[in-house]
C-alpha cells in the first residue's frame, strides 16, 4: 500500500509495512538529513504528516526553541547540557575554539550558539502521544556522531526533553 501527501509525495510502505521518507533540507549553511519514519504504514494518520510537513518546513523556528530550551538548563548543574558541555571542553581541550563560531566569554552559551543541527527524525506514528514525535540531534563536531544532544518535541513542538546519546 501507499500514502500519498501534498509536501511528502508517494509515501510506499515497505514489504513490513513500514514507511520511510528521507531529504537532505538547507538550514542556513547547514545541511541537515530530514528522516519520517513508522514502522507501520496503518498507524500513520493524514494529521501526523500535516504536522510533520510544517515541522519540516518550520525547522528554523524549532532550532531556536530547541536552543532555548539548553539554555533554560544551564542552571541545572546535573542537567545533559551542562553534562555534554563539560563533555566536549574535556575531550577538545583547547582545540573547543576551533569549533565554536563565536566566542563570547561564555563557554557555555558559545558552545550551544555552536552545534550542528544534523538531523531530524519524525516518528510519525507517534502523533499525539506521550513519546517523542520529532528528534532533533545536535552535534558540536559533525564528525563525531556519538558525541550528540538529542532535543525531544511533541506533536505541538514543544520540548519534552533534551538528552545525550549515551
Amino acid at each position: 500500500m501507499a500514502i500519498e501527501h501534498d509536501y511528502f509525495g508517494l509515501l510506499e510502505s515497505g514489504p513490513d509495512g513500514s514507511i520511510f521518507w528521507s531529504e537532505t533540507i538547507e538550514l542556513g549553511d547547514q545541511a541537515v538529513a530530514v528522516d519520517l519514519t513508522a514502522p507501520d504504514e496503518n498507524d500513520v494518520a493524514q494529521a501526523a504528516l500535516d504536522v510533520a510537513a510544517a515541522m519540516i518546513t518550520s525547522l528554523e523556528a524549532l532550532d531556536r526553541t530547541a536552543r532555548n530550551a539548553m539554555v533554560s538548563e544551564l542552571d541545572d548543574r546535573t542537567s545533559e547540557v551542562i553534562e555534554y558541555i563539560l563533555q566536549q571542553q574535556a575531550r577538545l581541550g583547547e582545540e573547543l575554539e576551533d569549533f565554536l563560531v563565536d566566542i563570547s566569554g561564555d563557554t557555555h552559551i558559545d558552545i550551544i550558539r555552536s552545534l550542528r543541527l544534523v538531523s531530524m527524525t519524525i516518528l510519525a506514528d507517534e502523533h499525539g502521544g506521550t513519546d517523542p514525535f520529532a528528534v532533533l540531534e545536535y552535534a558540536l563536531d559533525p564528525d563525531s556522531t556519538d558525541d550528540v544532544l538529542l532535543v525531544n518535541l511533541n506533536t505541538d513542538g514543544d520540548v519534552q526533553s533534551v538528552t545525550s546519546a549515551d
